[in-house]
């Protein structure tokens, strides 16, 4: 004789509930706001509104560039220090360091967005937004001293840590419209080879050539003037991701679902983000799926889908 075990019954709304612990401890809220954020916008378990949370890396649609994030988890303290050590000498040293800890990558296939974090020249234009600072906003500088000693310790997250006020104003300048932008790199870097001393006016007197190269037109297709211009949309999207690691958020490349009317639970992706003084985003530029142009979302307005996969800081 053999005993006979009934299959068990799922208890009513066990999934429900399951759903709304993970999304209260994934967002930092009560079980009871989890509750009703779940109603009120119809997330589905794994999901949550971009509010919360933090997306760093957004993989799956770029092999590549997971690639190179993941063989960068894997330095050994040696090649930490010695990247750490770079990132801490201003300006060229930090510009690289970012351009190599947020390589290129691109939208997913059919939705319309192309390449991100990609640009002929972002290193530069970069250290060319630092100079800026250097001349106009001395006092965000950190102590070159306090930045060697973090330098030693192979964090990134610790530099990022001295270096909050910096990157965020150089992140405010690339809010300029490109001419003003132009013409303020133009009158900084200027400033910097009268005034400067040392490495930092050598390198304002480079980036001074490289400025001029990269505003020059060129011959393009057919023989037409092409001026290939500053790159960005790319040294945005750095900063951006940059910026979310210590503040929280969700960098390009993220995929979300807007909910506000006429764009009803419309599929996405985050392009940029949109910042205030402090703190996380404000808003995010993201662009529909099929869609012929950005536009701009709330951060309540949008859900980041239960897919997202990031790479631990």
């Amino acid at each position: 004789m053999s005993d006979f075990i009934p299959r068990r019954t799922p208890a009513p709304g066990r999934a429900r509930k399951r759903a709304i612990r993970e999304h209260a401890a994934r967002a930092g809220v009560a079980y009871s706001e989890a509750a009703r954020q779940l109603q009120a916008v119809g997330l589905r378990p794994g999901e949550t509104l971009s509010r919360y949370g933090r997306t760093i890396y957004p993989i799956g649609y770029d092999p590549h560039r997971q690639l190179l994030v993941e063989r960068r988890e894997r330095r050994s303290f040696e090649e930490r220090v010695s990247d750490t050590r770079r990132a801490a000498v201003l300006p060229y040293g930090r510009a690289r360091h970012l351009v190599e800890r947020f390589p290129p990558s691109r939208g997913r296939t059919g939705s319309g967005v192309g390449s991100l974090y990609h640009g002929e020249g972002r290193e530069e234009l970069l250290a060319m937004l630092y100079i800026v600072i250097m001349v106009e906003s001395p006092g965000l500088l950190p102590e070159v001293g306090d930045l060697a000693w973090i330098a030693e310790l192979g964090e990134d997250t610790a530099l990022d840590t001295a270096c909050a006020d910096l990157d965020r104003e150089a992140r405010r300048l690339l809010d300029q419209e490109p001419l003003a932008l132009w013409s303020g790199l133009q009158q900084a870097l200027t400033m910097a080879e009268r005034v400067v001393d040392g490495p930092v006016r050598q390198e304002a007197i480079r980036q001074t050539a490289l400025l001029s190269t990269m505003m020059t037109p060129r011959l393009g297709y057919a023989g037409e003037p092409w001026v290939p211009g500053l790159p960005i949309a790319g040294a945005r999207q750095i900063l951006d991701a940059l910026l979310i690691v210590a503040d929280d958020g969700h960098a390009p490349g993220t995929r979300a679902r807007l909910l506000t009317h006429p764009h009803q639970a419309g599929s996405a992706t985050i392009i940029g983000a949109q910042w205030g003084r402090s703190g996380p985003p404000v808003g995010y530029l993201v662009w529909l799926d099929g869609a012929t142009a950005p536009l701009s979302a709330r951060p309540d307005d949008l859900i980041v889908l239960a897919d997202q996969e990031t790479i631990p800081r």
